[in-house]
């Protein structure tokens, strides 16, 4: 099935970058973008490298600002930080669902290389696990 999808967060460099490799390598029908609402200068080096570990290459991404995207219509527009939940634009195009799944930030963690980079993994395992759930049931 066809659908056109916006995943937003604040800075466009690692959560939403990750769920739109995902639904993207779930089903190829998919149209999927992500943005930012106050997007970063580049896509994390981490989230990067752990999406490379599982297969999906986002190297070539670059964070977008939402408001390129505000005229447009879309099926889903599902924020996956609280911050760009509540600060989530009012769209002139017809968006038919709004969804809410959050995520803790990876770019916030802490402590050693190879803790935060544990830190990278288990976000983007999390990501792969909801967005494949809600590509489940909204797509099979």
């Amino acid at each position: 099935m066809q659908a056109k999808i916006l995943v937003l967060c604040t800075g466009n460099s690692c959560r939403s970058q990750m769920a739109e490799g995902f639904l993207k390598s779930f089903d190829t029908e998919l149209t999927v973008y992500s943005a930012g609402t106050n997007p970063s200068a580049q896509v994390h080096p981490k989230a990067i490298q752990v999406m490379r570990e599982a297969g999906i290459d986002i190297s070539k991404a670059a964070p977008k600002n939402v408001d390129q995207f505000l005229g447009q219509s879309f099926d889903y527009v599902i924020t996956v930080c609280d911050h760009a939940k509540e600060t989530c634009p009012v769209f002139m195009g017809a968006v038919k669902n709004r969804l809410h799944i959050g995520f803790a930030d990876p770019a916030e963690a802490q402590g050693s290389e190879a803790e935060i980079l544990a830190e990278f993994r288990r976000v983007r395992d999390e990501i792969k696990k909801e967005f494949k759930t809600f590509y489940e049931q909204n797509f099979k």
